[in-house]
């Protein structure tokens, strides 16, 4: 089950960066992630990548397209990592584990691609608004009718699969704020722990690893 979850959980990305691009990328990250997409300038990044602020256009269009395809390509790898977290099982409980573990290793290999794309859908332009809030309603659908179908069987236990859906994810999204890697608890331990209270939230009767059976 680690072995799944440490190959699935991030698949690769289909973009490829390299030198220059791949700088950008990282100061983007950096930069958006502490001071917000607005907070950051052009000439930020220039000075940040060690150039005067005209050259940059030489490696993007605009700020907004870097913005764009940071946030595309965090919820292309969400709902691919999803899609294979549910692959190879139909029980409910599995499922959720699967998905949330997952969920949980993006967030920690991810941290700012996760918090930028969580707290920036504001900033950008009114078509790629509606296009990664429907990527994100298509997440939340996916994890609410796993939660629905584990309700429907009688293995879960809430009143509301959205709210214990958004539960969920805010548990999960939350990792960013805490997790380090030289903290005391390793990825794959954070990783399992949070399935298992993902599963506490759903309050199925099997919420230890090994415990769940097919419904």
């Amino acid at each position: 089950m680690q072995q799944w979850a440490q190959q699935a959980a991030v698949p690769p990305v289909h973009v490829r960066r390299e030198g220059r691009s791949q700088d950008l990328w990282e100061a983007a990250l950096t930069l958006f992630a502490e001071r917000g997409y607005r907070g950051t300038t052009t000439r930020d990044l220039a000075r940040e990548l060690g150039m005067r602020a005209p050259s940059l256009y030489n490696h993007m269009r605009s700020k907004q397209e870097v913005l764009r395809d940071i946030m595309f390509t965090t919820m292309e790898r969400a709902l691919e990592a999803q899609r294979e977290a549910l692959e190879g099982t139909d029980a409910a409980a599995e499922q959720l584990r699967r998905v949330s573990e997952a969920h949980a290793r993006l967030v920690i290999r991810h941290r700012r691609e996760v918090l930028i794309t969580h707290r920036e859908v504001p900033s950008l332009g009114e078509e790629d608004r509606a296009v990664i809030s429907g990527k994100q309603r298509k997440y939340v659908r996916v994890l609410r009718a796993i939660i629905e179908r584990g309700l429907a069987a009688g293995r879960f236990d809430v009143e509301s699969p959205l709210v214990a859906a958004f539960a969920v994810l805010e548990m999960l999204n939350g990792l960013e704020k805490w997790y380090r890697e030289t903290g005391r608890h390793s990825e794959d331990d954070v990783v399992r722990q949070y399935g298992d209270f993902a599963l506490g939230i759903a309050r199925t009767k099997e919420s230890r690893r090994g415990s769940v059976t097919g419904i």
